[in-house]
């Protein structure tokens, strides 16, 4: 009788529906472990396709890359750091032109970024109210952002020629506004030509970040603040930048980063040559990269390019997140 006891509780200790004692879940782990194999192939690309140019990049930084190793690079001789010490050169006619390209690109750059974040703002704020026909209004205004590049940069190119683009048949012929048509994709209106070209492709993305944001914003804060008298404006600043700051703290970094490395844009727009006042970086590069055939120079640019943008990331995230811990405050 004892033995027969004995031998059922081990029966009941060692069978699979026992509470008794921890089991292994092979169901479990394999569930855990599936949302990492599915990533797998995607995480394997984002390496082949950025990781892996990026560190052959900072390669050829260090070797003297020109047209005569361009069919074997890894034969061209190592340079050290002459590339950079070339590059950052500014009395020097290669250092000069960067730091030339690179002011042109910083001032390009926040003005496109502040012009689109303004008018994305306005015409999101503008849109949360009920009207006929909003819808619609809606759809026009993402039609830039939707757009191909090349498709919306090429009909900008036909509206700024000299002789029958639109904008002097407009600017010149019907308003008079100026005395004799110009040339917007030359000299110094290229800029004002490359910046309007951003802004008007670039803003329909801050209006669907900011007209999303809103969503999250409590209308009984708006009719609280009407009750009290506030207006308009004091709405928006009391109530709704405030509200956006986190959204906006990621929009004006996104801008930031897609318009300071904009190649498309300039290329498109004024060729493998772009004008002096519309001399952006990344045409800048590619210039000295494919255009001059000094791979090791432009190679070094390139990574000169990626440290800054590192740390003007780095430094405006410690700013961010200080202030927003001290609003949280």
């Amino acid at each position: 009788m004892t033995t027969t006891v004995t031998t059922e509780a081990a029966v009941r200790q060692s069978s699979p529906g026992t509470a008794s004692g921890p089991r292994r879940r092979p169901g479990r782990i394999r569930r855990i472990g599936l949302p990492y194999l599915l990533l797998l192939p995607a995480l394997l690309l984002e390496l082949l396709v950025h990781l892996v140019p990026m560190v052959i990049g900072m390669v050829m930084s260090f070797k003297e890359l020109t047209q005569f190793y361009i069919r074997d690079w890894t034969t061209a001789p190592w340079n050290g750091l002459d590339n950079y010490s070339v590059s950052v050169d500014f009395d020097a006619p290669v250092g000069a032109a960067l730091l030339h390209s690179f002011l042109v690109t910083v001032a390009f750059t926040l003005l496109s970024v502040a012009l689109c974040w303004l008018i994305g703002t306005a015409a999101a704020i503008f849109m949360q109210d009920t009207f006929r026909g909003r819808g619609l209004l809606r759809a026009l205004f993402l039609v830039p952002y939707a757009l191909p590049v090349y498709t919306a940069v090429i009909t900008w190119v036909f509206m700024f020629q000299h002789d029958n683009g639109l904008v002097n048949h407009v600017l010149h012929d019907q308003l008079g506004l100026t005395d004799k048509p110009s040339f917007w994709l030359i000299g110094d209106n290229s800029f004002i030509a490359l910046l309007t070209v951003s802004v008007w492709k670039g803003w329909p993305f801050a209006f669907l970040i900011v007209m999303a944001g809103l969503q999250n914003i409590p209308k009984e804060l708006y009719e609280a603040a009407s009750l009290d008298g506030a207006g308009l404006w004091q709405q928006i600043r009391r109530i709704t930048l405030p509200s956006l700051r986190p959204v906006n703290q990621v929009l004006v970094l996104v801008l930031f980063l897609w318009t300071f490395n904009d190649f498309n844009t300039p290329y498109v727009l004024f060729g493998k040559t772009a004008p002096e006042a519309a001399d952006l970086i990344s045409v800048h590069i590619y210039q000295a990269s494919f255009v001059t055939w000094n791979f090791g120079t432009g190679s070094a640019m390139s990574v000169l390019l990626l440290l800054f943008l590192l740390v003007v990331t780095g430094v405006y995230l410690v700013i961010t997140s200080r202030g927003r811990r001290t609003a949280d405050v």
